[in-house]
């Protein structure tokens, strides 16, 4: 009844949110923008696919995190900041309400609820959170989804304001060249450092760390926020200019080694268990070359796809799976459930070979 309750919840939000853009801005601005917004969220989404192709988190987590994004998120943050908006104006004087909606409550809302769920997963689905790529992942998936919803509104209102916008620097396509070729990862690198946090909170039996690491990475990601929102807000272009390069670019190219060096030590935790398992013999040793890097993982399933079609390929994508995540289990001998969870993904990594077999038509391996 919950997950029921819960996709309800977020088909609601959607709705709504559909429907005050499309009375904001008009249905055509709001197709104009939707089709924009397309474009840059295709290229996200792809990019930390690419980054958890180790181990791939279950899809329904990760199109629950990208609807929680672009729903549940997303109209929070609106609802709040609009607030903020109301309550600065107030107080402050009319036109100031946005800056601190830009510089407070935006930032510290928006990193908040995209953040939450990446939480929720580490504490309710633990045994789906193994380190750094899983929360930079799901972080990036719900990221995604709330900066598609946003783009869907910056880029309708920017239509319906300015057109296209050819001959000015206004329109649909100077924000789509902002948003969508210059800055599409904002959202995703806010939310990666909260990702970074939590993973470090998963990866660790430290008690204070597992405190301090997922806060600072929260802090991190409201500060960088805040500070992005303030040049685009108060400083002029020179500004946005230098804490776009100087700053933004910087950091982004730091996660993204961040994420290199994670995807290397993932492959050496898997070479170094693959003979460990050949000795329990849950894999057969003609498998280690094959499991030990991403080229022989692909290339097995693609040649299963070919000689038995598409269900091959996936039974051996189900078995690659397995063997990763008992290479990541077994790496702390004292995890609490260690041996329940070992022997559900035993069962799994036979039920997955078998039908592996059985759609090849080939006798069981020997291992």
């Amino acid at each position: 009844m919950l997950p029921v309750s819960g996709l309800i919840v977020l088909a609601v939000c959607g709705l709504t949110l559909l429907a005050l853009a499309t009375v904001r801005v008009g249905p055509l601005a709001v197709a104009i923008g939707v089709a924009a917004a397309l474009v840059p969220v295709a290229v996200v989404v792809a990019v930390f696919l690419w980054i958890d192709r180790w181990e791939p988190e279950p899809a329904r987590l990760l199109l629950l995190a990208f609807a929680w994004g672009a729903c549940l998120a997303a109209i929070v943050a609106l609802l709040i900041n609009d607030t903020a908006e109301a309550v600065g104006d107030l107080l402050l004087g009319v036109g100031q309400g946005g800056k601190v909606s830009a510089l407070v409550s935006a930032p510290l809302v928006e990193e908040a609820v995209k953040g939450f769920f990446v939480l929720a997963v580490l504490l309710r689905r633990s045994d789906e959170f193994d380190g750094v790529i899983d929360g930079i992942v799901y972080a990036g998936f719900t990221a995604a989804g709330f900066a598609f919803t946003e783009n869907i509104y910056y880029f309708g209102r920017a239509f319906a304001e300015h057109g296209f916008g050819s001959g000015t620097s206004d329109g649909v396509i100077a924000a789509f060249v902002l948003r969508g070729v210059l800055s599409p990862f904002t959202h995703p690198l806010f939310a990666a450092l909260t990702g970074v946090g939590l993973g470090v909170a998963a990866a660790t039996s430290r008690r204070a760390l597992r405190i301090l690491a997922p806060l600072g990475g929260y802090l991190a990601a409201v500060l960088l926020h805040a500070l992005w929102n303030g040049a685009a807000t108060l400083g002029g272009a020179q500004a946005f200019l230098n804490v776009y390069f100087l700053i933004m670019v910087p950091i982004f190219i730091a996660v993204a080694l961040l994420v290199l060096l994670q995807r290397r030590r993932e492959q050496r935790i898997i070479a170094a268990a693959l003979p460990g398992m050949v000795r329990e013999r849950w894999i057969a040793a003609s498998e280690v070359d094959l499991l030990a890097s991403l080229k022989g993982r692909r290339t097995w399933r693609r040649q299963a796809g070919r000689q038995s079609g598409r269900a091959a390929a996936r039974a051996v994508a189900a078995y690659q799976t397995c063997v990763t995540e008992l290479a990541f289990l077994n790496r702390h001998e004292a995890n609490p459930g260690r041996a329940e969870r070992e022997e559900k993904l035993l069962t799994r990594l036979r039920a997955a070979r078998a039908e592996a077999v059985r759609q090849a038509g080939q006798a069981r391996p020997q291992c």
